[in-house]
């Protein structure tokens, strides 16, 4: 028997928390003696008393011990076959309410599905949902997520290139990326491997490789987003980079042979076409500007021939009016054009006067008469007897000199 058991044991045997007193008799079910002297809680009799309680509230017989035998009691209410079970109950409907609370981030928005049929969608905050009942599904609507994929494909012109391809993307319709298909992700990466090689079989080699990659990727995106919302996925295509673009190995340095002769052609390209830019503007201008000296031209001899044409008609009327007039007036005009551009030597051939000669353009440009006979050369003899010969010679004509205006002509 234990030391600290109720009722029972040795009288000399001491609690070793009661400080030297002695344990009362078995009256009582346990009742400690000693004065002051309290030890620890008795655990089995408060184990005890506790079962006690329960079977009370639960309609059993509670048992009681006696005072010096220890024996159990027979009397007791009867005992209630529905409250254990409804206490039961009580406490798993607490639980199940209690479970079906839940926290929606921010990031977040929840597909709730009741008995698998679309019910709402939650936003971010402490929600509730009855357990077993609803079905929430918790979606990220802010993560870019990313899918890369590296293909090797054939083009138009049936050669074959690889193709390295990543598409970034966030969930827009929370409700579709649940329930319109069964894997959002792997219905992603099949359309972009569709649409790539739907787009890289319509293009040829050489432009993927070189300038058509930016094509390519833009047209890549508008299909695959167009069969990202024709299978309802949900999902919005953030960006779409075409990474990298390579022939084959075996062929790789030949088509690096071709892309160098491509950039050289086009260097030689640019070349022309900066000196065809600065060659084609001057010779543009030389054109116009004889065009518009022949435009000028072609006015000023067009003018100068009216004016001719007018002169004519002019003349012309005075000289029906008066022809002698008009005819001597002719003459004059004629002699003084011409006799004016010239330079002109007046001779006086007589016989008995020395030879005068006297150089008029000289006298003109106010030359000295001394100056002029000095610089002046010496006539041919043969002129000057030629000269006296028409002068006396009656049948050579007549000399007439009319010195009145300075002017001297010369009639046959």
């Amino acid at each position: 028997m234990a030391w600290n058991e109720p009722g029972g044991g040795n009288g000399n045997q001491q609690d070793p928390w009661s400080g030297g007193g002695r344990r009362g008799g078995s009256n009582g079910g346990g009742n400690r003696g000693g004065g002051d002297n309290q030890g620890p809680p008795d655990l089995d009799e408060a184990l005890k008393k506790f079962q006690d309680k329960l079977n009370n509230m639960l309609g059993g017989r509670g048992g009681k011990r006696g005072g010096g035998g220890g024996k159990k009691g027979g009397s007791g209410k009867p005992r209630n076959t529905l409250a254990l079970p409804g206490l039961l109950l009580v406490i798993g409907v607490a639980i199940w309410a209690a479970s079906g609370f839940y926290l929606v981030d921010q990031s977040e928005r929840g597909v709730v599905l009741r008995f698998g049929k679309f019910q709402q969608i939650v936003n971010p905050g402490l929600q509730w949902n009855p357990p077993l009942v609803d079905d929430v599904h918790m979606v990220n609507v802010t993560r870019v997520r990313s899918v890369s994929q590296t293909q090797s494909m054939l083009t138009q012109d049936e050669n074959i290139v690889s193709v390295e391809i990543s598409a970034q993307y966030q969930v827009a319709d929370p409700r579709g990326y649940v329930l319109n298909v069964r894997d959002p992700e792997l219905s992603l990466e099949n359309a972009l491997d569709s649409a790539l090689r739907h787009v890289v079989g319509g293009t040829d080699m050489i432009d993927i490789l070189t300038s058509g990659r930016e094509i390519l990727g833009s047209a890549v995106a508008s299909r695959l987003q167009s069969y990202l919302d024709a299978y309802g996925t949900g999902i919005h295509l953030v960006t779409l980079n075409v990474e990298s673009t390579s022939p084959p190995e075996a062929v790789q340095d030949a088509f690096d042979d071709v892309i160098r002769a491509r950039e050289d052609r086009q260097r030689t390209i640019n070349q022309a076409m900066a000196y065809a830019n600065a060659i084609i503007p001057e010779a543009q201008g030389q054109a116009q500007r004889i065009v518009e000296q022949g435009q000028g031209y072609r006015e000023s001899v067009v003018a100068e021939a009216r004016g001719q044409a007018n002169r004519f008609s002019a003349l012309l009327t005075q000289y029906q009016d008066s022809p002698d007039v008009m005819r001597e007036r002719l003459y004059l005009d004629v002699m003084s054009e011409v006799l004016g551009q010239t330079d002109k030597v007046f001779v006086d051939v007589s016989e008995q006067s020395p030879l005068m000669v006297l150089p008029m353009d000289r006298l003109a440009r106010g030359t000295s008469g001394a100056a002029a006979n000095q610089d002046d050369t010496q006539l041919d003899p043969q002129v000057l007897e030629r000269a006296r010969n028409e002068t006396s010679g009656s049948s050579s004509g007549s000399v007439r000199t009319e010195r009145d205006n300075g002017i001297q002509r010369e009639g046959r």
